[in-house]
């Protein structure tokens, strides 16, 4: 294969046609889940872009390929796996399961990956008189083996002078990242390798192919490698069943191969290299819809919908609108003139096809004249796909072309034009002639609908693999970094909404056992009546995680035994006694109970039993305060004698532990048989003293649980993660509310955040609450009305057709286990994806982390294993 590389020198190639290219990397924008105004600020962002183009340009759309160990690389990333093997365990697992060693079929893995190469013109007629010397010499140093053709220092120099003009000219909203020599050669390797076992382009930091400057010339190392290449269209693949049509129709002729196959009907290309073979086929656009709007002209980013990867390369020439008109102009005399050569025979009148060209033409005449910074892009588009034998190439093929199809997107395999559409997918080449013949015109503003910078980025770069994304059609793993947000000066809290049964229990519990397993503490308070966060913590994080049951009184949690600075436990255990009492600690009353715990703090055992001690005491006498003392006393002994309050006052149980380094790593909470009053008793005292006594005490055991679980979590140097499934039970106390407000508008500072599971948005708490979730995620919600606030919420329109339906019938189906877990997510960037949970197929979390009863598949089964990877994409479109 003949090589186009010559030299390359930081982000430039020196081309053997004598041309210089730039070359920048292109990070993908928005999602398919943008709303009309995102689409039209992304569309203008890349109108901008065409508008600025220097007369000529070529945009790549690369699928890199993904190794799963580039991918648990990401989730071990700042996590030593020597002191956590729990999260090794886990990091084995899913390699395991994306390495598709349970697979029939291996798992392909890609990543959208966008470069723009820019020709830089060659200025003055010495300069292209130098560029075409240059290309001639490189031919005939082809023929002899001679070393390319010298460039001078002087060149380099003014090349990257004008690469840096380009970058000012072109940065409006798009941030353009020159690319290294490496990514240059690995885009060559890549289009050579497809299919095959091609070099990671994360790996292509580690090298270096650029050129130097020698002696004030530049020198180049050996790319002789990236041309050892053979192309063979039609390939000597005998092994393809030929249609039963296409036999029939052979008739001998010079087009068969040795077994007399026609290569008429064998439109793909094999390329053979050190790598292997890899069969491709290459395909043209050659007819686009004459209208489409942004929503249905994005055909360029319905690509990553399919279900393997799909290179696209556009080459465009930009004709400023003064050239546009002048040509429009002379069509429309040419039209004219037919106009009145058809006038002439009355018997037939004009075709219908020139009235359609001039409506064409006065539309095109009209937003030229309107619009004089607007450019006419005539651009080649070209999608290369692949496969591992040419059946699955052509196989391919066909699907690609019938996926576009209904849009009016007509595709071609160039036959005989393979090698030449090959040629325009690789860095520094020229447009080849035979591909003008597929030229598409439009204005740049047309052109940008296309959706060419339309990514489907969801997550984080590293942290916790908790799925695998819908939104692409190949497997697209999600990760989440909760724990490092505050780090990046974003709240660690997040929300789940959804119907019963939607696997908000189990993201939450994923999260939550990933949080522990990577270093991190989890508190979680748990309401169910099955303690299933107990069963959890005890069955994932066993040996590292309590239980407390607030109700049972297993282990204490009396603020005096459980904090180890006497004034912070001092503090707590006043608060408790002035609310499970009902009085003002500025009263008298409050004075005497403020004493009363100075003196219990004090003590040799300090407990709240000794309050009561301190309080008898202090009834031991006449007058007013002991008189008071008593009282206190009296109201206190009812609430102590009852068992819902002896995890407070019973001296005897062991505390909770919350300095251990092994046991307090997961703590869970249960509040199984306290009841709470209704918010409206909180602001009305004559209310509050007519509630039943659990219920009082019920609110103080929450009040004190919320406040051991804020010390801890503002305290403590881990990150540590507050998940509070069933959020509607706490956020309709006062007390309950009050902890939710505080860790999601502090706990940035303090690296902590919590994770809040509801039914409706509305039970997250405060407006403001609801606004400061950084990740929010909504599961299936049958009812529109709930689905609507739930989109609004992930910043999606409440009223879209399409979402509604998605969210209220397409996430996890009713009565379809295999669909279940799939979510709509929103990430700290704004960016929303779709994905389906993917829990990992580790014994100890599996066990107790669902929650649907009387399931037939044993827990231990019950994990999101190999078959989890089939549901790649989602059945349902949102648009």
């Amino acid at each position: 294969m003949k090589l186009a590389i010559r030299h390359i020198v930081d982000n430039l190639v020196w081309s053997t046609t004598g041309e210089v290219w730039g070359i920048w990397a292109l990070a993908p924008q928005g999602s398919r889940y943008m709303n009309d105004r995102t689409r039209e600020e992304l569309i203008g962002r890349v109108t901008s872009l065409v508008r600025s183009l220097p007369g000529a340009a070529r945009l790549y759309g690369l699928c890199a390929r993904v190794d799963p160990g580039e991918v648990i690389a990401r989730t071990v990333d700042g996590v030593n796996l020597n002191a956590r093997p729990y999260w090794a365990e886990v990091a084995d697992a899913q390699l395991q399961l994306l390495a598709g060693e349970d697979l029939t079929t291996p798992v392909e893995m890609h990543q959208r990956t966008l470069w723009l190469a820019v020709p830089l013109q060659p200025a003055g007629a010495r300069a292209e008189l130098s560029a075409a010397l240059a290309s001639g010499w490189a031919e005939l140093a082809g023929m002899l083996g001679l070393p390319p053709a010298p460039v001078s220092a002087t060149d380099v120099a003014e090349c990257q002078q004008r690469a840096r003009e380009i970058t000012a000219e072109l940065e409006g909203g798009l941030t353009l990242t020159p690319a290294s020599p490496a990514e240059i050669v690995w885009m060559h390797q890549h289009a050579v390798a497809r299919g095959l076992d091609e070099p990671l382009l994360s790996e292509s930091a580690s090298s270096d192919r650029g050129s130097r400057i020698v002696s004030g010339v530049l020198r180049s190392p050996a790319h002789t490698d990236l041309g050892q290449v053979r192309l063979l269209e039609g390939g000597t693949d005998d092994t393809t069943p030929e249609p039963a049509a296409r036999k029939t129709a052979r008739k001998g002729g010079k087009s068969r191969t040795k077994k007399g196959r026609s290569r008429l009907g064998r439109p793909w290309l094999q390329v053979d290299s050190e790598a292997g073979t890899s069969y491709q086929a290459h395909l043209a656009l050659a007819e686009m819809p004459r209208k489409y709007t942004a929503d249905g002209g994005d055909f360029l980013a319905q690509l990553d919908r399919m279900p393997f990867g799909v290179d696209w390369a556009c080459d465009m020439t930009l004709v400023p609108t003064e050239k546009v008109v002048d040509e429009v102009t002379k069509k429309k005399r040419d039209l004219a003139d037919q106009a009145e050569q058809y006038a002439a025979r009355r018997e037939t009148g004009l075709p219908d096809d020139m009235h359609d060209a001039a409506k064409d033409l006065g539309d095109v005449s009209a937003r030229a004249s309107r619009n004089t910074v607007e450019t006419e892009v005539r651009s080649v588009t070209v999608m290369t796909v692949w496969g591992t034998t040419a059946a699955e190439a052509d196989q391919r093929a066909r699907a690609l072309q019938a996926r576009l199809r209904p849009g009016h997107f007509r595709m071609v395999r160039p036959v005989g034009g393979q090698e030449d559409a090959f040629a325009l997918t690789l860095p520094a080449t020229r447009t080849p002639g035979p591909l003008t013949q597929y030229t598409q015109y439009q204005f740049g503003e047309d052109w940008a609908m296309h959706g060419a910078f339309t990514g489907q980025a969801f997550g984080d770069d590293n942290g916790v693999m908790i799925g695998i994304s819908q939104d692409t059609g190949t497997v697209t793993p999600t990760l989440l970094n909760i724990a490092d947000a505050p780090s990046r000066n974003a709240s660690a809290s997040f929300g789940i909404a959804g119907d019963l049964g939607g696997g908000k229990s189990v993201l939450l519990k994923e999260i939550s056992s990933a949080i522990v397993d990577r270093g991190g503490r989890v508190i979680a308070i748990d309401r169910t009546r099955q303690r299933e966060w107990a069963r959890f913590a005890q069955s994932a994080a066993a040996g590292r995680c309590q239980v407390v049951d607030a109700a049972k009184a297993e282990l204490s949690i009396d603020p005096l035994r459980v904090f180890d600075d006497p004034a912070t436990g001092a503090r707590y255990a006043l608060s408790y006694l002035t609310v499970q009492l009902g009085i003002g600690p500025m009263t008298e009353y409050g004075a005497l109970l403020k004493k009363a715990v100075a003196q219990a703090s004090s003590a040799p055992a300090p407990c709240m039993a000794q309050v009561l001690i301190a309080l008898t005491e202090m009834a031991d006498g006449d007058g007013a305060r002991a008189q008071r003392a008593a009282s206190l006393l009296e109201w206190l002994q009812v609430a102590a004698d009852e068992p819902l309050a002896a995890a407070v006052f019973n001296p005897d149980l062991p505390p909770l532990d919350l300095t251990s380094k092994v046991s307090s790593d997961f703590v869970v909470i249960t509040t199984t048989g306290l009841t709470l009053p209704p918010r409206e008793a909180v602001t009305n005292p004559e209310l509050m003293r007519t509630q039943p006594l659990e219920a009082l005490i019920g609110r103080a055991v929450l009040y004190l649980i919320a406040a051991i679980a804020r010390e801890v979590a503002f305290t403590d140097p881990r990150f540590t993660l507050l998940p509070l499934d069933e959020a509607y039970w706490l956020t309709s106390s006062a007390e309950g509310q009050a902890l939710v407000d505080e860790v999601v508008f502090d706990g940035r500072k303090h690296g902590a955040g919590v994770g809040l599971g509801c039914h409706d948005v509305l039970e997250l708490g405060s407006s403001t609450a609801q606004g400061l979730l950084a990740y929010r995620f909504l599961s299936r919600t049958g009812d529109e009305a709930l689905a609507a606030r739930g989109l609004e919420w992930l910043g999606l329109p409440g009223d879209d057709e399409g979402l509604l339906r998605m969210v209220t019938t397409d996430l996890s189906p009713f009565g379809q286990t295999e669909r279940a877990g799939e979510f709509l997510g929103r990430d700290p960037r704004m960016r929303v994806g779709r994905f389906k949970t993917l829990v990992p197929g580790v014994p100890r979390i599996v066990a107790d982390i669902y929650t649907t009863p009387d399931h037939d598949t044993p827990a231990a089964e019950q994990g999101a294993t190999a078959p989890a990877l089939a549901l790649t994409s989602s059945s349902g479109s949102t648009r």
